[in-house]
């Protein structure tokens, strides 16, 4: 599964990373777009790094991913619209978990959320994605903000999507590259000994 980072500043403060296991084996097209959102690796507008979490309700859940007009009227998908409903097949059992926010059947861009608590009442309506399998006291904190009118969070209390991108992309292939040199280096001392 695929794995990638959110880090969070709240009111403009290092709040803590959450780590997301994503359901790629499940909804694959879903999971593309999220993490192509998080790594930036389409250009242009299309990354959440610097965005907020511009809806808070406390034992509900915190939406984001709005990167376009920062109030959850804009967003982008990778597809270049909004992007079919892939499957309703993980259901909102519990905290933690990411979900696509929508504005009704198909209507599915760059806006998400993660539930504070079970949601069932959004199952066949929401897509889920994935799970936080790190960082839930970040969420904990993030849910605790101050609140204006429409669950936004005090202008003192941003919750910015600070740094963004999937767990051990880099680290895979310095491994793949390290492994690659040590056996480079295992063949060479081999041939050496050999030729004693």
């Amino acid at each position: 599964m695929v794995r990638v980072y959110l880090d969070i500043k709240i009111g403009g403060s290092p709040a803590g990373r959450i780590v997301g296991e994503l359901y790629d084996d499940v909804v694959p097209a879903t999971v593309e777009n999220f993490c192509c959102l998080c790594t930036g690796e389409r250009g242009g507008k299309l990354c959440y790094k610097g965005s907020t979490f511009h809806r808070i309700i406390p034992g509900f859940m915190l939406q984001g991913g709005d990167f376009t007009r920062h109030d959850g009227t804009g967003g982008l998908s990778i597809y270049g619209g909004k992007f079919p409903d892939e499957n309703f097949k993980r259901r909102h059992t519990k905290a933690g978990l990411f979900s696509m926010a929508n504005a009704g059947p198909n209507t599915n861009g760059s806006q998400f959320f993660i539930t504070l608590v079970p949601t069932p009442h959004l199952d066949g309506k929401h897509v889920v994605f994935g799970e936080v399998v790190s960082g839930m006291d970040t969420v904990k904190q993030m849910a605790k903000v101050d609140t204006v009118a429409n669950n936004k969070p005090h202008f003192s209390q941003t919750v910015e999507i600070a740094d963004c991108g999937e767990v051990d992309r880099s680290s895979k292939k310095d491994k793949k590259e390290k492994k690659h040199k040590k056996d480079k280096k295992h063949k060479k001392e081999k041939k050496h000994k050999k030729k004693k």
